[in-house]
């Protein structure tokens, strides 16, 4: 069994406390994070093995279904989603960079999943629906043919539920802007 990543997005803050005090109590699983978004929604991450994310996740989805925006879970995520998340990760000399934005949270974290399994490449960082109003954005670097097969793999994914926004490949980006990117 491997280590997998589910997630919960809410409508509402309350209906979010009650699924993340749910998924909890459904199956053993860890809670990464529980907390408001942009613009008053709530979003639930969890780990744990595969079956119990997937138990817990199922759970909040049919008891709150009409208060869900988004859900997913992900068998064994790549290694670099979480320092991504986090913004624990540094840009370095880029040879391009890539920026995807979609409608929710749930969704760029499955296409950064996919991004960062299609190609060479380093996620940055995730910015989740925080001072953007419940939109969601991803930056990474690599090679500009790498930056572009992630960047079409990720818009793929992430249109599936049609929640791909926007896109953009940039072949050696300025100098000056790589201190604005975080």
């Amino acid at each position: 069994m491997g280590r997998a990543i589910g997630m919960v997005e809410c409508t509402t803050v309350s209906t979010g406390f009650m699924a993340a005090d749910d998924m909890s109590k459904t199956a053993e699983v860890e809670l990464l994070q529980a907390e408001v978004t942009c613009p008053g929604k709530f979003v639930i991450l969890v780990t744990g093995e595969i079956s119990a994310v997937r138990a817990s996740v199922d759970r909040a989805q049919a008891a709150y279904e009409d208060k869900i925006i988004d859900t997913f879970v992900l068998g064994n995520p790549h290694d670099s989603i979480f320092p991504a998340i986090y913004g624990t990760n540094e840009a370095g000399k880029m040879e391009a960079l890539g920026v995807l934005e979609t409608y929710d949270v749930a969704a760029l974290i499955v296409a950064a999943d996919t991004a960062a399994k299609t190609a060479i490449v380093k996620l940055l960082e995730l910015r989740l629906a925080k001072g953007m109003c419940g939109k969601s954005y991803m930056t990474l670097t690599g090679s500009v043919s790498a930056v572009r097969a992630a960047i079409d793999s990720a818009k793929a994914a992430a249109g599936e539920k049609g929640m791909f926004l926007d896109e953009a490949v940039i072949a050696r980006p300025s100098d000056s802007l790589i201190p604005f990117i975080f």
